[in-house]
Protein backbone atom coordinates (compact mmCIF):
# COMPACT_ATOMS: atom_id res chain seq x y z
CA UNK A 1 0.00 0.00 0.00
CA UNK A 2 1.62 3.44 -0.59
CA UNK A 3 1.41 6.21 1.76
CA UNK A 4 0.49 9.30 0.16
CA UNK A 5 -1.07 12.65 1.71
CA UNK A 6 -4.01 13.39 0.59
CA UNK A 7 -7.34 14.89 1.37
CA UNK A 8 -10.23 12.10 1.56
CA UNK A 9 -13.25 14.66 1.53
CA UNK A 10 -12.12 16.21 -1.88
CA UNK A 11 -11.72 12.54 -3.60
CA UNK A 12 -14.69 11.61 -2.27
CA UNK A 13 -16.95 14.26 -3.54
CA UNK A 14 -14.91 14.16 -6.79
CA UNK A 15 -15.17 10.39 -7.33
CA UNK A 16 -18.87 10.97 -6.36
CA UNK A 17 -19.38 13.76 -8.72
CA UNK A 18 -17.16 12.49 -11.75
CA UNK A 19 -19.86 11.56 -14.32
CA UNK A 20 -22.39 13.75 -13.20
CA UNK A 21 -23.19 14.74 -16.76
CA UNK A 22 -23.10 11.38 -17.55
CA UNK A 23 -26.05 10.66 -19.11
CA UNK A 24 -28.68 10.04 -22.23
CA UNK A 25 -30.09 13.45 -21.82
CA UNK A 26 -26.24 15.19 -22.06
CA UNK A 27 -26.20 17.81 -24.44
CA UNK A 28 -23.11 19.75 -24.75
CA UNK A 29 -22.73 22.89 -25.36
CA UNK A 30 -18.82 21.22 -23.24
CA UNK A 31 -17.44 17.94 -22.87
CA UNK A 32 -19.26 15.87 -20.51
CA UNK A 33 -16.47 16.16 -18.21
CA UNK A 34 -15.77 20.03 -18.44
CA UNK A 35 -19.67 20.09 -17.80
CA UNK A 36 -19.77 17.91 -15.02
CA UNK A 37 -16.29 19.85 -13.47
CA UNK A 38 -18.51 23.07 -13.27
CA UNK A 39 -21.36 21.50 -11.31
CA UNK A 40 -18.91 19.83 -9.07
CA UNK A 41 -17.28 23.25 -8.11
CA UNK A 42 -20.38 24.97 -7.91
CA UNK A 43 -21.22 22.25 -5.18
CA UNK A 44 -17.75 22.48 -3.08
CA UNK A 45 -17.63 26.22 -3.05
CA UNK A 46 -21.22 25.85 -1.54
CA UNK A 47 -20.70 23.46 0.82
CA UNK A 48 -18.27 25.64 1.91
CA UNK A 49 -14.69 23.67 0.31
CA UNK A 50 -11.95 26.33 0.25
CA UNK A 51 -10.74 27.46 -3.33
CA UNK A 52 -7.83 24.76 -3.44
CA UNK A 53 -9.92 21.89 -2.75
CA UNK A 54 -12.91 23.42 -4.99
CA UNK A 55 -10.24 23.21 -7.62
CA UNK A 56 -8.70 19.94 -6.90
CA UNK A 57 -12.37 18.84 -7.23
CA UNK A 58 -12.61 20.30 -10.59
CA UNK A 59 -9.56 18.62 -12.03
CA UNK A 60 -10.62 15.82 -10.29
CA UNK A 61 -13.90 15.66 -12.54
CA UNK A 62 -12.55 17.31 -15.51
CA UNK A 63 -9.26 15.09 -16.08
CA UNK A 64 -11.16 11.58 -14.66
CA UNK A 65 -10.81 10.34 -18.30
CA UNK A 66 -7.58 11.71 -19.23
CA UNK A 67 -5.53 9.49 -16.89
CA UNK A 68 -2.11 10.36 -19.23
CA UNK A 69 -2.53 13.92 -17.48
CA UNK A 70 -4.94 13.25 -14.15
CA UNK A 71 -2.73 10.46 -13.01
CA UNK A 72 0.66 13.61 -12.87
CA UNK A 73 -1.33 16.12 -11.15
CA UNK A 74 -2.20 16.41 -7.38
CA UNK A 75 -2.76 13.65 -5.27
CA UNK A 76 -6.13 13.95 -4.81
CA UNK A 77 -6.40 14.22 -8.61
CA UNK A 78 -4.03 11.11 -9.20
CA UNK A 79 -5.88 9.47 -6.47
CA UNK A 80 -9.07 9.95 -7.70
CA UNK A 81 -8.04 8.95 -11.90
CA UNK A 82 -6.17 6.17 -10.98
CA UNK A 83 -9.88 5.19 -8.49
CA UNK A 84 -12.29 5.93 -11.23
CA UNK A 85 -9.72 4.00 -13.95
CA UNK A 86 -9.76 0.91 -11.34
CA UNK A 87 -13.71 0.99 -11.75
CA UNK A 88 -14.16 1.46 -15.55
CA UNK A 89 -11.30 -0.37 -17.14
CA UNK A 90 -9.49 -2.17 -13.96
CA UNK A 91 -6.51 -0.43 -14.16
CA UNK A 92 -4.15 -2.02 -11.36
CA UNK A 93 -7.14 -5.17 -10.58
CA UNK A 94 -4.48 -7.37 -9.43
CA UNK A 95 -3.53 -4.98 -6.54
CA UNK A 96 -6.88 -5.59 -4.45
CA UNK A 97 -6.96 -9.14 -3.15
CA UNK A 98 -9.82 -11.21 -4.79
CA UNK A 99 -12.04 -11.60 -1.44
CA UNK A 100 -11.96 -7.37 -1.21
CA UNK A 101 -13.21 -7.22 -4.63
CA UNK A 102 -15.74 -9.64 -4.17
CA UNK A 103 -16.94 -8.16 -1.19
CA UNK A 104 -16.87 -4.68 -2.68
CA UNK A 105 -19.08 -5.44 -5.82
CA UNK A 106 -21.23 -6.83 -3.26
CA UNK A 107 -21.90 -3.89 -1.31
CA UNK A 108 -21.67 -1.77 -4.59
CA UNK A 109 -23.33 -3.68 -7.37
CA UNK A 110 -22.34 -2.42 -10.88
CA UNK A 111 -26.02 -2.75 -11.90
CA UNK A 112 -24.80 -3.19 -15.82
CA UNK A 113 -22.51 -0.37 -15.64
CA UNK A 114 -20.41 -1.58 -19.21
CA UNK A 115 -23.54 -1.55 -20.80
CA UNK A 116 -25.11 1.93 -19.65
CA UNK A 117 -21.75 4.05 -20.14
CA UNK A 118 -21.35 2.22 -23.75
CA UNK A 119 -24.89 3.51 -24.48
CA UNK A 120 -24.26 6.97 -22.91
CA UNK A 121 -20.59 7.20 -24.41
CA UNK A 122 -22.57 6.40 -27.78
CA UNK A 123 -25.42 9.07 -27.51
CA UNK A 124 -22.59 11.88 -27.06
CA UNK A 125 -20.90 10.51 -29.80
CA UNK A 126 -24.47 10.82 -31.54
CA UNK A 127 -25.52 14.37 -30.87
CA UNK A 128 -22.41 15.92 -30.20
CA UNK A 129 -19.56 14.68 -32.08
CA UNK A 130 -17.41 17.79 -32.46
CA UNK A 131 -16.95 17.26 -28.60
CA UNK A 132 -15.48 13.84 -29.36
CA UNK A 133 -12.26 14.21 -31.31
CA UNK A 134 -9.57 14.25 -28.34
CA UNK A 135 -11.00 11.75 -26.14
CA UNK A 136 -12.18 8.43 -25.69
CA UNK A 137 -15.82 9.25 -26.65
CA UNK A 138 -14.75 9.07 -30.04
CA UNK A 139 -13.69 5.31 -29.72
CA UNK A 140 -17.52 4.72 -29.02
CA UNK A 141 -18.85 6.90 -32.12
CA UNK A 142 -16.28 4.63 -34.28
CA UNK A 143 -17.01 1.41 -32.88
CA UNK A 144 -21.09 1.64 -32.48
CA UNK A 145 -22.22 4.84 -33.96
CA UNK A 146 -23.33 4.42 -37.57
CA UNK A 147 -22.26 7.42 -39.74
CA UNK A 148 -20.15 8.85 -36.81
CA UNK A 149 -17.24 11.27 -38.03
CA UNK A 150 -15.28 13.25 -35.62
CA UNK A 151 -13.37 16.32 -36.34
CA UNK A 152 -10.14 15.64 -36.76
CA UNK A 153 -7.30 17.20 -35.36
CA UNK A 154 -4.78 16.41 -38.31
CA UNK A 155 -7.74 18.77 -40.52
CA UNK A 156 -7.41 21.36 -37.64
CA UNK A 157 -3.49 21.65 -38.40
CA UNK A 158 -3.90 21.18 -41.66
CA UNK A 159 -6.88 24.14 -41.99
CA UNK A 160 -4.92 26.59 -39.85
CA UNK A 161 -4.96 29.94 -41.38
CA UNK A 162 -1.23 30.45 -41.81
CA UNK A 163 0.45 30.24 -45.02
CA UNK A 164 3.46 28.05 -44.07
Amino acid sequence: MQDIAHDAEVIAVGTLLHDITLNERFAGPRRFEVEAADLAIRFARESGFDERCARLIWDSVALNSTPSIGLHKEAEVALCTAGICLDVVGWQFNRIPPEEVERIVAEFPRLGMKRRMTRCFCHIAEVKPELTYDNFVRDFGERFVAGYKAPSAADFVADAPFQE
